[in-house]
């Protein structure tokens, strides 16, 4: 009997995680289980001003450093799936290749969340493996964290080409918990650019 219940419980979790994964971003009218408004802070508005990305990139203090900033949840576009209120890609991140990388991440929602360096095409699939570099992870990304305590990772980015910053929960990548990450050859200077606005970059002592 207690063999039973339990084999009927895990067909239940993988039955909700089949769910998840068969949404696609593009499935506007369907709302992820347990993902309605979670976006949303308490006594704050759905859609808040626009970010800005100087809240969202520094220089370090080490010389070829980048800090970065990640909010998840930032607002409630893409179901609060969102990096500091982008997805699908929306917001780029762009360091050069040998850079240090600093990230400091914030979990807005209840919902558990996370965030991983991964190669681009990976940010597609249901669940996530290891990082692209060493350390480019928050601590146990497929288990999420929430509160506003927040977690900090750093990576150097020693191989160039085209990542993501990804949320590494179950299935939230896949339906558009990501942002791009670049490491390039060509750039000088790290930068940050949202949606089709002019990339920034910031200038030294900032």
């Amino acid at each position: 009997m207690r063999i039973t219940s339990l084999c009927g419980a895990a067909l239940a979790v993988w039955l909700a995680g089949a769910a998840v994964g068969s949404l696609r971003a593009e499935d506007t009218n369907a709302v992820p289980p347990g993902h309605a408004g979670h976006g949303a802070v308490a006594g704050e508005i759905a859609n808040p001003e626009p970010p800005k990305p100087q809240d969202f990139l520094f220089l370090g203090s080490e010389s070829k450093t980048a800090r970065i900033v990640i909010i998840a949840s930032f607002n409630a576009a893409n179901y609060g799936m969102n990096f500091n209120g982008f997805s699908k890609g929306g917001a780029k991140y762009v360091v050069p290749v040998g850079w240090t990388v600093e990230v400091a991440f914030t979990n807005r929602s209840a919902v558990p969340h996370s965030a991983i360096v991964v190669e681009r095409a990976v940010a597609k699939r249901v669940q996530m493996g290891d990082p692209a570099f060493e350390g480019a992870s928050t601590p146990q990304p497929l288990r999420g964290t929430t509160g506003s305590k927040g977690e900090t990772f750093r990576f150097k980015a020693s191989e160039a080409g085209d990542y993501a910053i990804a949320c590494g929960f179950p299935a939230h990548s896949a339906n558009g918990h990501w942002v791009a990450f670049e490491v390039s050859e060509t750039a000088t200077a790290p930068s940050l650019q949202f949606g089709k606005n002019p990339a920034y970059v910031p200038a030294p002592g900032k």
